[in-house]
Protein backbone atom coordinates (compact mmCIF):
# COMPACT_ATOMS: atom_id res chain seq x y z
CA UNK A 1 0.00 0.00 0.00
CA UNK A 2 2.60 2.50 1.30
CA UNK A 3 4.30 1.37 -2.59
CA UNK A 4 1.59 1.90 -4.26
CA UNK A 5 0.92 5.52 -2.55
CA UNK A 6 5.03 6.84 -3.05
CA UNK A 7 4.29 5.83 -6.82
CA UNK A 8 1.55 7.71 -6.62
CA UNK A 9 3.21 10.48 -4.91
CA UNK A 10 5.98 10.68 -7.56
CA UNK A 11 3.93 10.95 -10.53
CA UNK A 12 1.66 13.65 -9.33
CA UNK A 13 4.92 15.23 -8.53
CA UNK A 14 6.46 14.46 -12.04
CA UNK A 15 3.23 16.10 -13.90
CA UNK A 16 2.96 19.16 -11.79
CA UNK A 17 6.55 19.70 -12.52
CA UNK A 18 7.30 19.02 -16.26
CA UNK A 19 6.39 21.88 -17.88
CA UNK A 20 7.69 23.29 -21.30
CA UNK A 21 8.41 26.42 -22.68
CA UNK A 22 6.27 28.33 -24.72
CA UNK A 23 8.65 27.62 -28.27
CA UNK A 24 6.14 28.46 -31.25
CA UNK A 25 5.38 31.98 -30.25
CA UNK A 26 5.35 34.86 -32.76
CA UNK A 27 6.67 37.43 -30.66
CA UNK A 28 9.78 35.89 -29.68
CA UNK A 29 12.54 36.01 -32.50
CA UNK A 30 11.47 39.06 -33.80
CA UNK A 31 12.04 40.83 -30.15
CA UNK A 32 15.07 39.16 -29.89
CA UNK A 33 16.30 39.99 -33.56
CA UNK A 34 14.97 43.30 -33.47
CA UNK A 35 16.81 44.24 -30.07
CA UNK A 36 19.93 42.94 -30.94
CA UNK A 37 20.03 44.48 -34.40
CA UNK A 38 18.90 47.63 -33.24
CA UNK A 39 22.07 47.82 -30.24
CA UNK A 40 24.60 46.23 -32.66
CA UNK A 41 23.45 48.20 -36.06
CA UNK A 42 23.36 51.63 -34.25
CA UNK A 43 26.13 51.26 -32.13
CA UNK A 44 28.68 50.39 -35.45
CA UNK A 45 26.77 53.51 -37.55
CA UNK A 46 27.27 55.52 -34.48
CA UNK A 47 30.91 54.67 -34.03
CA UNK A 48 31.73 54.35 -38.28
CA UNK A 49 30.67 58.46 -38.31
CA UNK A 50 32.10 59.19 -35.29
CA UNK A 51 35.36 57.76 -36.80
CA UNK A 52 35.02 60.34 -39.80
CA UNK A 53 35.44 62.94 -37.27
CA UNK A 54 32.43 64.75 -37.35
CA UNK A 55 30.79 66.53 -34.45
CA UNK A 56 28.35 65.61 -31.88
CA UNK A 57 25.18 66.80 -33.64
CA UNK A 58 25.87 64.88 -36.78
CA UNK A 59 26.42 61.70 -34.20
CA UNK A 60 23.66 62.15 -32.74
CA UNK A 61 21.44 62.71 -35.77
CA UNK A 62 23.01 59.63 -37.55
CA UNK A 63 21.99 57.76 -34.56
CA UNK A 64 18.43 59.13 -34.74
CA UNK A 65 18.47 58.19 -37.95
CA UNK A 66 19.66 54.45 -37.98
CA UNK A 67 17.15 54.00 -35.05
CA UNK A 68 13.66 55.62 -37.21
CA UNK A 69 14.83 53.74 -40.48
CA UNK A 70 15.92 50.24 -38.55
CA UNK A 71 12.66 49.98 -36.97
CA UNK A 72 10.59 50.53 -39.95
CA UNK A 73 12.64 48.55 -41.97
CA UNK A 74 12.49 45.62 -39.14
CA UNK A 75 9.04 46.26 -38.90
CA UNK A 76 8.02 45.98 -42.54
CA UNK A 77 10.40 43.17 -43.39
CA UNK A 78 8.60 40.76 -40.53
CA UNK A 79 5.45 41.62 -41.24
CA UNK A 80 5.53 40.51 -44.95
CA UNK A 81 7.38 37.65 -44.25
CA UNK A 82 5.15 36.29 -41.53
CA UNK A 83 1.98 37.57 -43.66
CA UNK A 84 3.40 35.29 -46.47
CA UNK A 85 4.62 32.48 -44.69
CA UNK A 86 0.89 32.21 -43.41
CA UNK A 87 -0.65 32.76 -46.41
CA UNK A 88 1.76 29.77 -48.03
CA UNK A 89 -0.13 27.36 -45.30
CA UNK A 90 -3.15 29.09 -45.17
CA UNK A 91 -3.25 27.70 -48.88
CA UNK A 92 -2.11 24.44 -48.17
CA UNK A 93 -4.94 24.28 -45.78
CA UNK A 94 -7.30 25.19 -48.47
CA UNK A 95 -6.03 22.06 -50.66
CA UNK A 96 -6.30 19.78 -47.23
CA UNK A 97 -9.60 20.90 -46.76
CA UNK A 98 -10.85 20.60 -50.19
CA UNK A 99 -9.58 16.95 -50.33
CA UNK A 100 -11.35 16.33 -47.15
CA UNK A 101 -14.20 17.46 -48.68
CA UNK A 102 -14.02 15.44 -51.88
CA UNK A 103 -12.41 12.27 -51.17
CA UNK A 104 -13.30 11.74 -47.12
CA UNK A 105 -12.37 8.07 -47.09
CA UNK A 106 -8.88 8.32 -49.31
CA UNK A 107 -7.95 10.80 -46.85
CA UNK A 108 -8.92 8.60 -43.55
CA UNK A 109 -7.03 5.71 -45.51
CA UNK A 110 -3.87 8.18 -45.94
CA UNK A 111 -4.18 8.96 -42.06
CA UNK A 112 -4.79 5.37 -41.46
CA UNK A 113 -1.15 4.42 -42.94
CA UNK A 114 -0.06 7.29 -41.54
CA UNK A 115 -0.45 5.78 -37.84
CA UNK A 116 0.54 2.04 -39.35
CA UNK A 117 3.67 3.33 -40.22
CA UNK A 118 4.15 4.35 -37.01
CA UNK A 119 3.78 1.11 -35.53
CA UNK A 120 -0.07 1.13 -34.70
CA UNK A 121 -1.69 -2.38 -35.21
CA UNK A 122 -3.30 -1.98 -38.61
CA UNK A 123 -7.40 -2.49 -37.45
CA UNK A 124 -6.52 0.20 -34.56
CA UNK A 125 -5.43 2.63 -36.89
CA UNK A 126 -7.69 2.60 -39.23
CA UNK A 127 -10.65 2.46 -36.16
CA UNK A 128 -8.64 5.81 -34.67
CA UNK A 129 -8.61 7.25 -38.31
CA UNK A 130 -12.42 6.21 -38.76
CA UNK A 131 -13.11 8.31 -35.40
CA UNK A 132 -10.96 11.15 -35.75
CA UNK A 133 -12.31 11.88 -39.41
CA UNK A 134 -16.11 12.41 -38.26
CA UNK A 135 -15.25 16.15 -37.00
CA UNK A 136 -14.42 17.84 -40.21
CA UNK A 137 -12.10 20.64 -38.75
CA UNK A 138 -10.36 17.68 -36.05
CA UNK A 139 -9.58 15.68 -39.16
CA UNK A 140 -8.37 19.09 -40.95
CA UNK A 141 -6.27 19.75 -38.10
CA UNK A 142 -5.01 16.24 -37.78
CA UNK A 143 -3.76 15.88 -41.50
CA UNK A 144 -2.46 19.34 -41.11
CA UNK A 145 0.00 18.40 -38.25
CA UNK A 146 0.39 14.78 -39.77
CA UNK A 147 1.20 16.36 -43.26
CA UNK A 148 2.61 19.71 -42.78
CA UNK A 149 3.80 20.07 -39.48
CA UNK A 150 1.55 22.70 -38.14
CA UNK A 151 -1.17 23.42 -35.79
CA UNK A 152 -4.19 25.46 -37.93
CA UNK A 153 -4.98 27.11 -34.33
CA UNK A 154 -1.90 28.06 -33.81
CA UNK A 155 -0.42 30.32 -36.94
CA UNK A 156 2.17 33.06 -36.42
CA UNK A 157 0.85 36.88 -36.25
CA UNK A 158 2.36 39.24 -39.01
CA UNK A 159 0.69 42.15 -36.90
CA UNK A 160 2.48 40.25 -33.48
CA UNK A 161 5.78 39.87 -35.34
CA UNK A 162 6.35 43.78 -37.00
CA UNK A 163 5.04 45.12 -33.33
CA UNK A 164 7.36 42.83 -31.79
CA UNK A 165 10.31 43.33 -33.94
CA UNK A 166 9.67 47.99 -34.16
CA UNK A 167 9.09 48.09 -30.67
CA UNK A 168 12.42 45.72 -29.65
CA UNK A 169 14.51 47.38 -32.73
CA UNK A 170 13.89 50.95 -31.45
CA UNK A 171 14.80 49.93 -27.74
CA UNK A 172 17.93 48.74 -28.61
CA UNK A 173 19.11 50.99 -31.07
CA UNK A 174 17.95 53.89 -28.19
CA UNK A 175 20.66 52.67 -26.19
CA UNK A 176 23.76 53.92 -27.91
CA UNK A 177 22.22 57.47 -28.49
CA UNK A 178 20.49 58.22 -24.91
CA UNK A 179 24.11 58.97 -23.45
CA UNK A 180 23.77 62.22 -26.29
CA UNK A 181 20.49 62.76 -25.33
CA UNK A 182 20.85 63.04 -21.38
CA UNK A 183 24.16 65.68 -22.15
CA UNK A 184 27.28 63.28 -22.69
CA UNK A 185 29.82 65.24 -25.16
CA UNK A 186 31.63 62.21 -26.21
CA UNK A 187 31.45 58.72 -27.57
CA UNK A 188 32.54 57.01 -25.16
CA UNK A 189 29.75 56.77 -22.41
CA UNK A 190 27.28 55.61 -25.83
CA UNK A 191 29.99 52.97 -26.53
CA UNK A 192 29.85 51.57 -22.57
CA UNK A 193 26.00 51.91 -22.40
CA UNK A 194 25.78 49.77 -25.47
CA UNK A 195 28.05 47.19 -24.99
CA UNK A 196 26.71 46.60 -21.59
CA UNK A 197 22.87 46.70 -22.95
CA UNK A 198 24.74 44.04 -25.41
CA UNK A 199 25.67 41.96 -22.48
CA UNK A 200 22.45 42.08 -20.52
CA UNK A 201 20.89 41.34 -23.85
CA UNK A 202 22.81 38.12 -24.42
CA UNK A 203 22.11 36.96 -20.61
CA UNK A 204 18.39 37.85 -20.49
CA UNK A 205 18.08 35.43 -24.16
CA UNK A 206 20.04 32.26 -21.78
CA UNK A 207 17.21 32.96 -19.45
CA UNK A 208 14.65 31.57 -22.09
CA UNK A 209 17.01 29.37 -24.18
CA UNK A 210 18.45 27.71 -21.16
CA UNK A 211 22.21 28.53 -21.84
CA UNK A 212 24.43 29.88 -19.85
CA UNK A 213 23.77 33.64 -19.01
CA UNK A 214 27.75 34.84 -18.71
CA UNK A 215 28.80 32.54 -22.30
CA UNK A 216 25.88 34.46 -24.22
CA UNK A 217 26.47 37.92 -22.62
CA UNK A 218 29.59 37.82 -23.51
CA UNK A 219 29.18 36.19 -26.61
CA UNK A 220 26.49 39.39 -27.75
CA UNK A 221 29.50 41.67 -26.04
CA UNK A 222 32.21 40.41 -28.60
CA UNK A 223 30.02 40.17 -31.37
CA UNK A 224 28.76 43.98 -31.36
CA UNK A 225 31.76 45.28 -29.48
CA UNK A 226 33.87 43.96 -33.02
CA UNK A 227 31.25 45.36 -35.24
CA UNK A 228 31.77 48.97 -33.42
CA UNK A 229 35.31 48.74 -33.58
CA UNK A 230 35.67 47.63 -37.29
CA UNK A 231 33.03 50.46 -38.50
CA UNK A 232 35.15 53.02 -36.35
CA UNK A 233 37.79 52.11 -38.03
CA UNK A 234 36.57 51.81 -41.74
CA UNK A 235 34.79 55.87 -40.44
CA UNK A 236 38.34 56.80 -39.75
CA UNK A 237 40.10 55.83 -42.82
CA UNK A 238 37.08 57.01 -45.18
CA UNK A 239 37.28 60.31 -42.76
CA UNK A 240 40.65 60.51 -43.80
CA UNK A 241 40.48 59.58 -47.79
CA UNK A 242 37.01 61.57 -48.28
CA UNK A 243 38.69 64.75 -46.13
Amino acid sequence: MAIIETEAALHEAHRDNHTHRDVNGGWLRPAVFGAMDGLVSNLALMTGVAGGSVGQHTIVLSGLAGLAAGAFSMAAGEYTSVASQRELVEAELDVERRELRKHPQDEEAELAALYRARGVEPRLASEVARQLSKDPEQALEIHAREELGIDPGDLPSPTVAAVSSFGSFALGALIPVLPYLLGASSLLPAVLLALLGLFLCGAVVARVTARTWWYSGLRQLFLGGAAAGVTYALGTLFGTAVG
